[in-house]
Order: structure tokens, then sequence, then C-alpha cells
């Protein structure tokens, strides 16, 4: 705590700065607008989208490097950082931010790890007995290649760094195994394929669960579901993901109970034991299998697009528990209360993603959010005539809240047919696994 901070309470919350410019950070802004004691929200550099909430501006300075950022945090006089993406925390920006002495909510670069290597994430859960499929790490295609012909059938292939969410090729035949090593090691994601990790192929549906953390204790969110493959049945190329729900009913309140226990505690334990004060999310992407729950991968902040359905969710209090997590203080935050809703959203991108994405696109939207409704704005920016331009390939999260799933998917595919932009590209049967998708 900096000795201008009061012990607890939320009435020294008046500015905030969230760093991103996605989808992610765009519903981060929208909920924390609600909140009555915080007067200014900064998004850096923010999108197409940052404006259309009270309070929200975008903040783009001159120079986007780390030192410029934190410069421009103490101008503004900004009480609570959070950083959205990866990428910023695996490069340690809330080291330095922490450094000078900013109130910042994500982990430092070395408990980021937890998402920007693999193989180091892998060797936490071993270490504290946290379910995962077996696995190997390599750092050469040969050896490589004598591992799968020694295992002789598919596995899945992973780069161990960070690659937008497309680094994992999930592979059906030893043959597809072996193409998907040598594209990686060729350098199909850079650097971050340097070293690869080699994992056994299991079943099962997927589910993601959320803790936010302040170093010593956890609160857990609602579970949700991702649909990473950018084709409907779950087919074509890993996405960053094309639209999620929450929460999902693959996991009780007990489940969840359970696998905090199993999954949650052990890691922030574990974290601890390495002298990491992790602050901010865990994320741990699930398969249920046969066996019982396994982890396939963790993340260091809310997912794109599971934190656009999480969001519409969190009770007013959300905020106040953010700051108080980023202060280490969780224990003096009030109780985060969830509105028992159905939360739907469906991710439009543009065409061409994920390999090649067209941009430049003149976006039209038809029609207003309102409290049951939200278009939260990624890959956009707004033009010198003031026009809402595609610019990235995941543009808009349209997401709707129902009671129940079929309410909220209809209101939320409904919404679509009001946006047009050329190329645009969304999956129809997101939430397939929970609705009724043959009308």
């Amino acid at each position: 705590m900096t000795k201008n901070q009061k012990p607890n309470g939320s009435s020294e919350l008046k500015r905030v700065l969230i760093v991103g410019n996605g989808g992610r950070e765009n519903s981060i802004a929208w909920v924390l607008s609600k909140n009555e004691s915080i007067q200014q929200i900064y998004v850096c550099p923010g999108n197409g989208g940052t404006a259309n909430f009270k309070k929200c501006h975008c903040l783009k300075p001159k120079s986007q490097d780390e030192k410029t950022i934190i410069l421009e945090c103490q101008r503004l006089k900004i009480n609570l950082v959070i950083i959205g993406p990866e990428v910023p925390l695996a490069n340690g920006l809330a080291n330095k931010m922490r450094e000078a002495g900013l109130t910042v909510f994500g982990p430092c670069k070395e408990g980021a790890q937890l998402e920007a290597s693999k193989d180091w994430a892998k060797t936490l859960m071993i270490e504290n007995d946290i379910p995962t499929a077996n696995y190997w790490t390599t750092k050469s295609k040969d050896e490589a290649l004598e591992i799968l012909d020694r295992f002789q059938k598919p596995l899945v292939i992973k780069a161990d760094g960070l690659a937008a969410g497309k680094g994992v090729i999930v592979c059906e035949t030893i043959e597809q195994s072996k193409n998907a090593i040598k594209e990686v090691f060729s350098g199909k994601f850079g650097s971050a394929g340097n070293k690869v990790i080699l994992e056994e192929k299991i079943e099962g549906p997927e589910v993601s669960i959320f803790a936010l953390c302040d170093g010593e204790k956890l609160i857990v969110l609602p579970p949700a579901q991702d649909h990473k493959r950018l084709l409907e049945g779950d087919k074509g190329p890993n996405t960053g993901g094309m639209g999620a729900y929450a929460p999902a009913p693959l996991i009780s309140q007990q489940d969840l109970q359970d696998l905090t226990e199993l999954i949650l505690i052990p890691t922030l334990k574990g974290l601890k034991r390495k002298k990491i004060n992790y602050i901010g999310v865990i994320y741990a992407g699930l398969m249920l299998t046969a066996s019982g729950p396994k982890v396939i991968e963790f993340n260091c902040r809310f997912g794109d697009p599971e934190c656009q359905a999480l969001m519409p969710l969190m009770g007013e209090e959300f905020a106040t528990v953010i700051f108080s997590c980023a202060r280490g203080e969780l224990e003096k935050a009030p109780k985060l209360k969830f509105n028992n809703l159905c939360s739907a959203c469906i991710v439009a991108a543009s065409k061409g993603y994920p390999e090649k994405p067209q941009t430049g696109s003149k976006i039209t939207i038809n029609s207003d959010s309102n409290s049951s409704l939200q278009v939260f704005h990624a890959g956009t920016t707004i033009d010198q005539f003031d026009n809402i331009i595609t610019s990235g390939g995941r543009v808009l999260s349209v997401v709707a809240q129902g009671e129940s799933f079929d309410k909220a998917f209809k209101l939320a595919y409904d919404k679509l047919k009001d946006i047009n932009y050329d190329g645009m590209h969304f999956r129809k049967d997101i939430g397939y696994q929970i609705r009724d998708i043959s009308t």
C-alpha cells in the first residue's frame, strides 16, 4: 500500500486505467463505468467503442512504451491500473508500474510465466499434484519426431510461448502431428515455438474457471465455456475465441468448490512457494475427462471472449473487489455478488481471420444496446470522418443476457442482424451444447 492509500473502502477509487484494446478491455471498462465512485476510466490505447460508455476515454500517448504509460498514469493520478492482455504482463509491465508506486491488478512477470511458458506451467502442475495430461518438452524437431514415433498416437502440439491463443494444434492423426511439429519448428509461431510441448491427447468437454487473487486469497467467478475453433461444429483452425457463455452448466456449484480445492488453491500455493506474490486472475482451462478434470492450460488474465460473457454477470461491487485485490486486501472487500441470468457472447470476425484478417471496412450498427444486450468492440477504430472501421481479426462481441440460454442466444443472434461490414463472419452454433439450434 502506498502512503496516500486508505486502509479500506473504495472512496479513493476515482480514476482507472485499463491497458489493452480488445473486447476484454472494452467489457471491463463497461462494467467499471457502472460504479458510481469512479469518475474517469481511461483505456490505453482503447478502440472504436471505448467512448461509447460513460466516463470512458481512449488514452493514446505519442509513445506506447512502458515509461510513457507510467508517466501518463502519474499525470492523471490513476488510482488503479488493470492490465488486460498477456503480452505486457509477460514483459513485466506490472513490475515496473508497482515500482513506480502504482496500484496494479495483474501479475508480475514471474507470475505471468503461468501463461508465457507452457513448460513452466506444466512443471508447476506436476510439483503441486495438479491433474494434467502427460507431456514431453523438446527444443528439437528431430527429438519431437522421435517422441511421436515412440508414442505411436496423435499428440497435441503446443508452442511453449505466447502465440495470441493460436499456438496449439490439436491433431487427429500421427501424420497431422508430424506436420504440426515441422510447422512449429519452421517458425510458424516465431520465437514462441523455440521450445515445443508434445502433449497426450485427452477427451472431454472443455470449461474455464477464473479466480481473482490478491497474493494470499482468491474469489472464484462463475465458470464459462469458450469456442476456439473458427467454424461450426468445432472445425477449422484454432482462434483466439469465437464465442462463449456463462455460467457453464457443465459445472455445478459443488463441482466449482471441488475444483477450487483441487486446482486453484494448489496453484496459488505453488506460486507462493516460488516466492511469487500473484495479484490478478488465475484462469484454468480444463477438460472434463472420464478419469476426472485435467488442466489443459493456464492463463494469467481474463479470457477473451469469456470475459465479455462474464462481466454482465458481475455485481456493482466488482470494481471495489478488483481494487482490494490489487492492494492485497481481499479480506476487506465486499462480497462479490453475481446475477442469476444466462450470458451469451458471439464474436463477429473479419474475413480471413485468423491467418490474414481483412481490415479497413466500414461498420454499421443499426440499433442501440440496452440493459440486456451489449456490443463490445475489439478490432475497431474511428476514422477521420467518425466512421467505425474494422482494424483487427476479431471485430465485435455481441453479448446478451436472459433467463435461459435459448433466450440469451436468440437476443444476441438477432442483434447480429443489425450489424454489417464487408467480410463479416461469425459462428451460428455458439452454445450448441446447451441450446436448441434446430430452429
